[in-house]
This record gives structure tokens, sequence and C-alpha cells, in this order.
């Protein structure tokens, strides 16, 4: 995948070439970067010059430092950089501008062709996600559902899942609030990430390793309105960890 490539196009190829049936309301779940790649936001780390806050960053996590600048230009802010001696590495978390809490602010280096170079986020990935989904509707007559996802790790948790990060025709979240539930209780809180639900199933056939770059859903039904990833993100007045 390559800067410009047509990703809507490249996609609906690879299913009409499976000789896979979409019908309308399905869910086609795609990793990230393929769609950063195509979307050009591949940076070279020989053309970033750290600046001097990179530079300290860098010199206490023992990270390069012009990752650290890229890291810091796609960051809101830091939520907490340390060195972990018992894993012998430096973990930066950050905020993304979109509003993502990741570590390295979704910057990554991995299954990249060209040495010397890192990927970053789409910089708008609700909107990349519609873009796709316009160009599939197009050019294979069925109208679908579009997630993007990415790899997080989690609090208190160990092991990276399958998130969305950007969704165009399908639920983000599915309101149960206001029901009952099968004991007759009325539903308060409950609010259920239906778009990283599909992104955590669609990570298992992906895999990390195994370059399946896009799972189609089918047969899912949210019984809910179309959103987007935005509206899976906590407001801060809500959070009680900020």
């Amino acid at each position: 995948m390559r800067e410009g490539d047509p990703l809507g196009e490249i996609l609906a190829a690879a299913v009409r070439r499976e000789n896979i049936n979409p019908s309308t309301g399905d869910v086609l779940v795609i990793a990230q970067k393929i769609v950063s790649k195509s979307e050009g936001r591949v940076v070279r780390l020989s053309s970033v010059v750290p600046s001097a806050g990179a530079e300290a960053i860098a010199a206490r996590l023992r990270i390069d430092p012009r990752k650290i600048e890229i890291i810091l230009r796609e960051s809101r802010r830091i939520v907490r950089a340390e060195w972990i001696e018992s894993a012998g590495r430096g973990v930066i978390i950050c905020e993304t501008h979109h509003g993502l809490v990741c570590a390295n602010a979704g910057v990554d280096e991995s299954n990249l062709d060209e040495p010397d170079t890192v990927l970053c986020l789409p910089e708008d990935p609700d909107a990349s996600a519609a873009k796709i989904r316009a160009d599939l509707h197009q050019m294979l007559g069925v109208d679908l559902g579009v997630i993007l996802t990415d790899s997080f790790g989690r609090p208190w948790r160990v092991g990276l899942v399958n998130v969305a990060i950007g969704v165009s025709g399908v639920a983000a979240i599915r309101d149960c609030r206001g029901q009952t539930d099968s004991s007759g209780r009325l539903l308060q809180t409950t609010e259920l990430a239906v778009a990283d639900e599909l992104a955590a199933a669609a990570g298992l056939l992906m895999g990390k390793l195994d370059r399946i770059p896009a799972v189609l859903v089918q047969g899912f039904r949210a019984d809910a309105p179309p959103g987007r990833a935005a509206d899976l993100i906590r407001a801060p007045g809500g959070d009680l960890f900020r």
C-alpha cells in the first residue's frame, strides 16, 4: 500500500476476488495501517528535527528523539511517560488530537516496508471511514458499515485489543439506559460499545502478524442508530481518571 492508492477500489476488488457477496448492513472492519498508508501518513525519521522537549523525554525513556518529536506533534497531551525497569523499556501514553488515549499517540513502526519510517494515525478517522464507505457503495452497490481499527493496550489489563478509531454507517454505541433487565430492574448506566466489540472480534481473524487488513462481518444488527468513533470518547466531565 502506497500514498494515493485507491483503497476503496482495492477493497472492492478483493471482495470480488474472494467471491464474497456483501449485503447492505454488513460491516467491513479495516486495519488502520492500510488507511494511514494510503493517506500518506508515513513519516521518514531522517526528515525530523527533534525539539529540546523531545530530546529530554527521549533521554529519559531511551527512545529515538525523532520518534518522540513525531509523537508530540500527534498529541494533545502526555498522560504518562516512564521508564519501566522490569520491562527494560520506556513507555509514553498520550492523548491524541482525536481524543484517543494510547501508547505513542498511535505512532507505529511495525509492518512498514521502508526502513527509517514511522506511521501515524489518520488525521480524521471518522472521515476516512465515511469516504471508504462511500467508495464501496459506488463500486459494490451495497451500503456497508465501515469501522477502522487499531490495537490498544488497556489500563489494569495485559494484552492488546482492537478498538474502533473510525466509524461510518454502523452504531458506535447501543444505549440501553431506560430499558429493563430480565429481572425488571431499570438500566441506568448501561451503554454498549458496539463498534469496539466488532473491532475486537474482527481482530481475532486479522491477527497481529497475519497481514489480514480487513474482515467482513455479516448478519450483525446493532438495533441502534449509526454513529462515529468520536461518540466512544468519554467527555472530560465524566472521566474520573483525568
